[in-house]
């Protein structure tokens, strides 16, 4: 860069230092959310509507510190424009309701939601969940069915789960084109990883994701038939969660490593 040549405004940045996490496809995010300046024009647009909710977050995150978090800060909000174009190149544009009109205060939901999701990112040190966490964001930004106080509820559910635990919702979500093992799981397998990826299992279960819900002990200690993968199902929390993380996206090869940890690989 030149003496003569302008830097970049802050917000913008930030969306191209979350390359770190989101990879080359950052700078043409920050293109998209601020056009203008000596960058080529972009080649996609977005609705005004969700960029400037997006620079308005941008720019608020712009002031962290040159840390890891700045970087998740930029890649969420960079993978949400990228889901943003997809959605809309299939026929899903951003929604035609309340959303992005401010309220008192001058905020709109869209801004509060797009604040609530950086900062979500921000603290995800398991950086595979970052993108996720902006392909939220599109898609309540074209879901009018989903309003503030529902994509709070899915964030806090989402918020202790580590990615092994979304990676197994993914799996019980695609059972019908990725068949789930019928091998039965160990009650307290011997290996450390399986018995952790058991306890995983036996969490969603208890926090309501998953059915059916941790067997109770039966009358006289009689035996409980064992959980079998295949016999999971995503409850309705499950499946907002689901939805909203856009979990179909999680790779195949993930799952399978995730079942293979359980100790029950795929066929």
């Amino acid at each position: 860069m030149t003496a003569t040549e302008d830097l970049p405004a802050p917000g913008r940045a930030l969306l191209e230092a979350g390359a770190a996490v989101a990879g080359s496809m950052s700078r043409a995010a920050a293109s998209v959310v601020f056009p203008g300046g000596s960058a080529p024009a972009p080649a996609v647009g977005l609705d005004e509507r969700l960029a400037h909710a997006q620079r308005s977050a941008a720019d608020e995150a712009a002031a962290l510190p040159a840390t890891r978090e700045r970087v998740r800060a930029g890649a969420v909000l960079a993978f949400a424009v990228e889901h943003a174009v997809s959605l809309s190149r299939s026929g899903r544009p951003v929604r035609d309701d309340d959303f992005f009109t401010p309220r008192a205060g001058g905020r709109s939901a869209a801004d509060e939601v797009t604040e609530a999701v950086v900062a979500a990112a921000r603290g995800s040190h398991d950086e595979r969940r970052v993108r996720h966490l902006g392909y939220l964001l599109a898609e309540v930004a074209a879901s009018p069915d989903l309003d503030a106080a529902l994509v709070d509820r899915a964030l806090r559910l989402a918020a202790g789960l580590s990615w092994r635990q979304l990676t197994l919702l993914a799996g019980v979500g695609r059972r019908d084109r990725l068949p789930l093992p019928m091998t039965p799981l160990a009650d307290d397998p011997r290996g450390w990883t399986a018995w952790g990826a058991r306890e995983d299992v036996t969490d969603l279960q208890r926090a309501g994701l998953l059915d059916p819900p941790p067997a109770s002990p039966r009358p006289g200690g009689a035996a409980q038939p064992r959980l079998r993968p295949a016999d999971l199902r995503l409850t309705r929390r499950g499946v907002l969660v689901h939805r909203l993380l856009a979990l179909g996206f999680v790779r195949d090869e993930d799952v399978t490593a995730a079942l293979t940890e359980l100790g029950t690989p795929p066929a």
